[in-house]
């Protein structure tokens, strides 16, 4: 799924290639990927492109007609970038192609969506906050007003372990299952320890892995095409995704806890004291 860091690089790279442009044709090739029906999406047909945002997640491309076209990409989804795209309009099939933009000169990009769970979401509204995701999220990590302080308050009453309160938009916008296992590994955190349990040290040692990390991972995306994105993510990861392999720290083997539908890596001696975590739903420390 795309973070914060390759929603930040996206934003960046259409900025450069959208802004000043005309959107000519916004043509959905799965009816399902559209999420609000008025304004419809061709309302945004012919609108100047005066910026491109990013919200937590969510990539706002905004028109000088008033509009926000706002796609949250979701699992499996990508944004793909064509100097040229191809003649003629495209076809509903079984493909990943979800919607086309195409600009006057012919450029433009695909919205594509991956496996059969179709999560990817476009809106076209007159004010961001009218997306439902957009009005729920809680303070970008990387603002300038995002200090210590703010972190500390934000887990006070946080009964939830670290891994869950780090991925919740509405408490802290733009991180997913794939950062948050590096940030808890960079911060020595189990994932299952209490939010509200942090220490001010371990919350300053929290806060600071936050910060770097992100601002680490969107150093390495900035100036990359589109289509690298997900391979400079994959490379720069270091426990997430990479269960069975040495910890580059300690040389520890990296373990994996699965859920129903996700799975969560660390690092025993950095994380845990050098004890499993259990592999099940209800995963707690191996007594």
């Amino acid at each position: 799924m795309p973070e914060l860091p390759e929603v930040e690089a996206l934003k960046d790279f259409l900025t450069e290639r959208l802004v000043g442009r005309e959107v000519v044709r916004v043509l959905p090739v799965a009816i399902s990927v559209l999420k609000t029906y008025d304004p419809p999406v061709s309302a945004f047909e012919g609108s100047e492109v005066t910026a491109v945002h990013r919200h937590g997640k969510f990539l706002d491309i905004v028109g000088d007609t008033g509009l926000h076209f706002v796609t949250h990409l979701a699992r499996a989804g990508w944004l793909q970038w064509k100097d040229r795209l191809p003649d003629g309009p495209p076809r509903p099939g079984k493909g990943p192609l979800a919607l086309r933009a195409a600009l006057a000169d012919s450029a433009g990009f695909d919205l594509t969506e991956a496996g059969t769970q179709k999560r990817l979401a476009v809106y076209v509204v007159r004010d961001v906050r009218e997306v439902p995701g957009v009005a729920r999220l809680g303070p970008d990590p990387l603002a300038d007003d995002f200090d210590e302080a703010r972190l500390a308050a934000l887990l006070t009453d946080e009964r939830r372990q670290l891994k869950g309160a780090l991925r919740d938009q509405s408490l802290i916008a733009g991180v997913g299952n794939a950062y948050s296992d590096e940030i808890l590994h960079a911060a020595k955190m189990s994932p299952f320890k209490l939010a509200a349990s942090l220490t001010p040290q371990e919350n300053r040692r929290l806060y600071e892995a936050l910060r770097n990390t992100l601002t680490e991972a969107v150093d390495r995306s900035r100036g990359l095409a589109a289509g690298r994105l997900k391979a400079e993510k994959k490379s720069g990861l270091r426990v997430h995704g990479r269960a069975g392999e040495p910890c580059p720290v300690c040389g520890d083997t990296i373990r994996e806890v699965s859920f129903s539908d996700s799975s969560l890596q660390y690092c025993p001696t950095c994380q845990t004291g050098g004890k499993p975590l259990a592999d099940r739903r209800m995963s707690r420390l191996l007594k």
